[in-house]
This record gives C-alpha cells, sequence and structure tokens, in this order.
C-alpha cells in the first residue's frame, strides 16, 4: 500500500515573480496549503455530487463551477507563487471574491431570471468583479497571450462601433456587455464552462484515480513487454505507453512532462538523437487528444456544440487516431533503421501478459466506461459511473487482501461487482452505498485508512489538474460571447465562403493557419473554440460535414502545439532532452505529418472518419471505400515518412525521396486518375529500392 499520507503535502513558494504563470507541484506550506488542499477536495466532491444527482439548475452548476476554479487557482497562486505576505493576502481576496460570485448566482438565481434586461447595480458590481477575475486567473495561470486575445474581442464590444463597415456594429453599453459576459449563457457561463463542470471534470478526476491506482505502472510494463524488443525499442515503448495514457487522459503537454522523465533519458541512452528522442515523446503525448475513449477536453466541447452523441465524435476519431500512431511508430522504425539501432533485450523486459493478468481489474472501470459511451449513455453518466467504479476498486483491494483464501477473495470480489453493478437497475443511490460501507469499512484498519487518503488526494489532484482547462473554458466563453452579440462572425465565415467558392483548398489552408497561428499563443480548447465558431460553418456551407470541419479544425489546433516557432510541447520537452524545443519542435512536425495530412484527406473523402459515402461506395459498399482510403493513408504515410528520414530498406538518394513524396501525394489526392498514377510509382520505386538494397547486401 502506498506510503501513509496523512498530512497534506507541501512545496514552499517557487522563488519567482508573482507574474509568473502555471503552478509547481505541491499545495503550498502550513495553514494555507492544507487549506487549498481542503478547497480541492471540496471542489471534486461539489463536482462529483451535481454529476450523480443533478438536483441544481444549470446556471448555479455553472456558477460555482467558475467560483471554485478561482478560489482553488487564486490560492494556489498565492501559495506557490508569491513571496511576499501583501501578494498572499491580495490573491486570497481575489480568489475568495470569485468564489463568491458563484455563491451570489447561486442565493439570487431565481431573482436574476426575473430582472433579466434590468440588473441592479450589485448585480454589475458582481458581473464586472467575475469578468476582471477571470481575465486575471487565465493572465496568471495560462499566460498574457489568452488574455490578450480575449481582451481584444472584448475592446471590440465596446468600441466596434467606431470601425469601419464591415467591422461596424451598433454598439452596446456597459450594463448589455455585463449582462451578455457575467449572466448569460454565451459568456464567461457559456457551452465551454458547462462542458467543464459536467465532462471534463469528471475525467480529470477519473484519470487521477486511475494514476494513483497504478494504471500507469500498468501501461508501462505492458508497452515495454509488447515493444520493447521492436527495432527502436524505447522509442516505441513511448508511443505505444503515450497512446494508452491517451485512452484516459487527454491533457497532452502534461502528459509530455509526466512520462517525458522517463521514456527521453531512455531513449537517448540507447542511441537516439535528443532532438527526435523530444519529438517522439512531444508528438506521442499530443496524440493522446484525439485517442479514445477518452479524448481532450475539445472533444466533449464539440460534441456539445454539434449536439451530436460523444460516441460520434469518438468514431470519427478512431482511424485518424491509429493512423496518426501508426505513424510515429513507423518514423521511430526508419530513423532506428537508419542510425542501425536494434530493440530491446526481451530477456529483459516483463511480460505484457503477465502484467495485464496482475493489474487486470483496472482495465474494467475503462472497460465499463466505453461500454456505456457507445451504449448511448451520456459522457456525464459513463465517467461519473466509471470514476466510482475506480473508486470500489481502490477500496476494495485492502478488504480484498485481508481475506486469507483465494476462493473466498473470488466470491468477495464477485458480490462487490453484482453490488455495483446494480447501479445499471436501481440506480446511483445503490453505487453510494456500495462505497459507504467500503469506507465505513476501510476506517477499521490501517491500510484501510492508507487506501483512503489516496482517495483523498485523488480528488484533491483532479480538482488542480482540471484547473487550466475550466480557467480556459471560462474566458474563452468571452470571444463566444462577442462573436454572439456582435455578428462580427458572419463577416469572416463570408470572408472564408468567397475564397471557398474558387478553391476549398485554399480555405481550409487558411482555417488550418488560422488554428496553427492562434496556437502560438492559446491552448488547444481556445483555439478550437475561437477557429471552429468562425470557420465551421463555412465549412459546412461548402459542403464539408460539419463533423469534419470540427475535427480538422481540432487536429491542427493539436498540431499548433508541435509546430515551431511557438512549439509548447516541444519546448516542454526541451529540459528532460537538453536540446533546443526549436529543434524538438521541427523533429516533431516531421514524426506527426499524419496530422497534417489526415485532416485534408478526410475532407475531400469523409469515409476516413466514417462519415458520408463516397463514389466507391456506391459501386462496391461502405466498408470497401473505408478500406480502400485507408490502404491509401497508410501507404501515403510509408512513403512520406521514407521521403522525410531519408531512409526505407537502406538508405535513400535525393532523387528517390522527392519521387517518394510524389507517390504519397498521388495517393493522397482526390483527383482522377491520381490513385492510378500513385499506386504505379509507388510499385515501381519501392521495387526498386528493395531490389538495390538487396543487391548491396549480396555484394
Amino acid at each position: 500500500m502506498a506510503e501513509d499520507r496523512s498530512s497534506t503535502p507541501t512545496v514552499l513558494a517557487a522563488p519567482d515573480e508573482i507574474l509568473t504563470e502555471g503552478l509547481p507541484e505541491g499545495w503550498g506550506a502550513g495553514a494555507a496549503g492544507r487549506v487549498a488542499f481542503t478547497v480541492a477536495v471540496l471542489f471534486s466532491a461539489f463536482q462529483l455530487y451535481t454529476a450523480a444527482y443533478g438536483n441544481l439548475p444549470s446556471q448555479v452548476i455553472r456558477a460555482m463551477h467558475v467560483g471554485f476554479l478561482l478560489l482553488l487557482g487564486f490560492g494556489l497562486l498565492a501559495n506557490l507563487r508569491t513571496r511576499s505576505t501583501t501578494g498572499k493576502v491580495v490573491l486570497w481576496a481575489f480568489g475568495l471574491l470569485g468564489f463568491l460570485t458563484g455563491v451570489y448566482n447561486w442565493v439570487f438565481y431565481e431573482a436574476i431570471l426575473r430582472r433579466t434586461g434590468f440588473l441592479t447595480t450589485s448585480d454589475l458590481v458582481v458581473g464586472a468583479i467575475l469578468i476582471v477575475l477571470v481575465f486575471e486567473a487565465a493572465r496568471r495561470l495560462m499566460g498574457p497571450a489568452l488574455a490578450i486575445i480575449s481582451g481584444l474581442f472584448l475592446a471590440y464590444c465596446f468600441f466596434g462601433n467606431y470601425l469601419p463597415p464591415p467591422f461596424i456594429h451598433r454598439g452596446y453599453d456597459l450594463a448589455q456587455i455585463i449582462e451578455n459576459f457575467a449572466y448569460g449563457t454565451e459568456g464567461i457561463y457559456g457551452t465551454p464552462i458547462y462542458v467543464s463542470a459536467a465532462y471534463i471534470f469528471i475525467f480529470v478526476v477519473f484519470a487521477a484515480f486511475l494514476e494513483r491506482a497504478g494504471m500507469i505502472a500498468l501501461f508501462n510494463d505492458f508497452a515495454l513487454g509488447l515493444v520493447g524488443s521492436w527495432r527502436g525499442g524505447p522509442a516505441q515503448v513511448c508511443v505505444l505507453s503515450s497512446a494508452l495514457m491517451g485512452t484516459i487522459s487527454g491533457s497532452g503537454v502534461a502528459n509530455v512532462v509526466a512520462s517525458g522523465q522517463f521514456t527521453i533519458p531512455l531513449m537517448k541512452r540507447f542511441g537516439f538523437r535528443s532532438a527526435f528522442a523530444g519529438g517522439v515523446e512531444a508528438t506521442s503525448s499530443m496524440g493522446g487528444q484525439i485517442m479514445p475513449p477518452v479524448m481532450g477536453a475539445v472533444a466533449f466541447i464539440m460534441a456539445e456544440t454539434l449536439n451530436v452523441p460523444y460516441a460520434e465524435v469518438v468514431k470519427a476519431a478512431i482511424i485518424p487516431a491509429l493512423l496518426y500512431f501508426g505513424t510515429c511508430f513507423w518514423m521511430v522504425y526508419l530513423e532506428a533503421g537508419k542510425a542501425r539501432l536494434k530493440g530491446m533485450e526481451k530477456a529483459n523486459l516483463p511480460n505484457p501478459w503477465h502484467a495485464v493478468r496482475q493489474h487486470w481489474p483496472l482495465v474494467l472501470p475503462l472497460a465499463a466506461l466505453v461500454y456505456l459511451l457507445f451504449a448511448g449513455y451520456t459522457p456525464i453518466f459513463a465517467g461519473t459511473m466509471g470514476l466510482a467504479l475506480t473508486v470500489v476498486l481502490i477500496l476494495g483491494t485492502p478488504l480484498a487482501a485481508l481475506i486469507g483464501p483465494l476462493a473466498f477473495r473470488i466470491v468477495f470480489w464477485v458480490a462487490l461487482g453484482l453490488a455495483a453493478a446494480a447501479f445499471m437497475r436501481y440506480g446511483v443511490n445503490i453505487l453510494a452505498l456500495v462505497i459507504g460501507a467500503l469506507v465505513v469499512a476501510c476506517l477499521t484498519f490501517k491500510g484501510g485508512r492508507e487506501t483512503l487518503l489516496i482517495c483523498r488526494d485523488s480528488l484533491a489532484e483532479g480538482a488542480k489538474n482540471a484547473l487550466p482547462v475550466g480557467i480556459a473554458c471560462a474566458i474563452v466563453g468571452i470571444v463566444i460571447g462577442t462573436l454572439t452579440l456582435t455578428g462580427i462572425a458572419s463577416t469572416f465565415i463570408g470572408f472564408i465562403i468567397s475564397i471557398g467558392e474558387s478553391s476549398l483548398f485554399l480555405s481550409l489552408l487558411l482555417t488550418m493557419l488560422t488554428c496553427l497561428v492562434l496556437g502560438m499563443g492559446i491552448p488547444t480548447i481556445p483555439n478550437y473554440i475561437i477557429t471552429s465558431s468562425l470557420a465551421g460553418p463555412a465549412l459546412l456551407e461548402l459542403g464539408v460535414p460539419l463533423i469534419v470541419s470540427h475535427m480538422f479544425v481540432f487536429y491542427f489546433g493539436i498540431m499548433a502545439d508541435l509546430t515551431p516557432p511557438v512549439a509548447l510541447a516541444a519546448f516542454a520537452a526541451a529540459p528532460m532532452a537538453k536540446e533546443s524545443g526549436l529543434k524538438i519542435g521541427i523533429q516533431a512536425s516531421k514524426l506527426a505529418i499524419a496530422g497534417f495530412v489526415v485532416p485534408f484527406m478526410a475532407v475531400y473523402t469523409p469515409a476516413l472518419m466514417l462519415q458520408d459515402a463516397g463514389p466507391v461506395a456506391a459501386s462496391f459498399g461502405y466498408p470497401v471505400e473505408v478500406g480502400y482510403i485507408v490502404l491509401k493513408a497508410c501507404l501515403g504515410i510509408v512513403l512520406w515518412g521514407a521521403a522525410v528520414t531519408g531512409f526505407l530498406v537502406s538508405p535513400m538518394a535525393a532523387w528517390e525521396r522527392v519521387a517518394t513524396l510524389a507517390a504519397g501525394l498521388l495517393l493522397v489526392l482526390a483527383l482522377p486518375l491520381t490513385d492510378e498514377a500513385g499506386f504505379l510509382l509507388t510499385a515501381l520505386l519501392i521495387g526498386r529500392h528493395w531490389s538495390q538494397a538487396r543487391r548491396l547486401v549480396a555484394s
């Protein structure tokens, strides 16, 4: 059992300036640290209760969610980033004010509804305080870029009536602007914060519990045993373990930091270049956001925005996710071959199936989650039940250890499993009773009490991990509110449509560049929300299926974190790789070539995302079309990987690399005769290269 965690973990404030963005590990020293830790636990408890029972109005849940985010965020900034007593007091005061804005919305919920359009002075003051605090929290926790971009949108509401056409609007007074952003469902309390409160928070806590239960160790052992002996073993392990982590966690940059400490030094010791090792970690970790079943937060926002089941988003992501990670495996294989690196000694690696047999109970909550998502249950229900089953598993483990004979332990687990599964028939109350009984039982002995502390710490860590996502969702509501209030989105949409009338490709290219440029300064979530709000309707008007257009934006929002000059994931890997973040970003961009190509392919052949059928389906059936498109994509990836690395079976000449790149391009272009030309050129190039390599070996 884990070490005793009866005392709250502490970390002394770092010697940074108060304005430094982000947060270090821990909660802070002394009483202030314990208060922050308690706030985090209460935050998680509130969110889990509302998710399970949902007996509060949605607006109240959103307001309290933002209130808790501000209280915890400013409290941690005070504890971990501020040296002066005055600074600590000011930040804790900010946090308390932010929390009270949520309480105000709860206490006066019905009164505020009745006076919509006629807000009182106190309403306007509270709303103004909320807006200011959200901006300040975003600036301190997320960096200045997102706050500046959102600030420009807010300024447009105030001063857009002075601009020339087509940017002019009719003008809005202060009361209208505050009401729109601080009380309506199109501002701070809009769809993004609803998704953060209802879905994202639950899955972040779910991932925290699974990590505490040992899921990371299972993923690492399984990956080591399964692919460690392949050519380029350590890098292959990095790719597979990141893909597996992506099934439970949708955080990209955080995964780089968490797993890179282990994988990057291992790859370097094995012989990989520092930049390449960092690039593998950055690319594979960012892929976690597109790996079902638990994708990045954007996937939940997308489902809510498009009003489609989350399972539909997962379905659209399955093939692109497999192609993305398949590309990573292939690029590692080629790079290792080029450097003449082999795999790790199989005798020194763990047995992957032994790891599964040893930790198989950890797979059950994930399996239940997948079943519930695809059985048509809502993500909030599936996530809550998956989390509850994980808690049952964690709490039941020390009790099972007290039972001597194996047969009795089996009976215990079967009985516990049946009791937990009864929620499908009798609702969430039966599951709450089971967890309550396990908590009481664990209180009676030392090992059980230690397990309860693990659960407590998981609740706190989950709340802290949800901070960046929640704050981003809150401030991006300013952007959404501006677009809906002023109607400026229609101007941008009309511009994209006018370009697309002459060339859909140019419209896609403009959308891609918008994502990449925005991604230089803001995270994936606000990047997606802003760009999809502007470009999504335009691409739909140009005939692109709605979910494909949103996935297009989603993908390039992720690619922005890998693309120089500002590649957040690459720079996160830089300290561990001891290499320039720019060089790592260049390698990551090469490794993630599928992420740049697949979205364009999906627009022209939506069957790649299991969407609309094309001409091949009309003649041979939909499965044949999907298989054919996947085959083309795989061949294109094989060819581009060889062209980028300059290696296939043996080193390639410059002209071979150019020809290989051209062959891959022909395969993905959806034009007459390009497929035939691509297949022919591919066969000629690979056949010649293979025979030449054999002759070199023979000589």
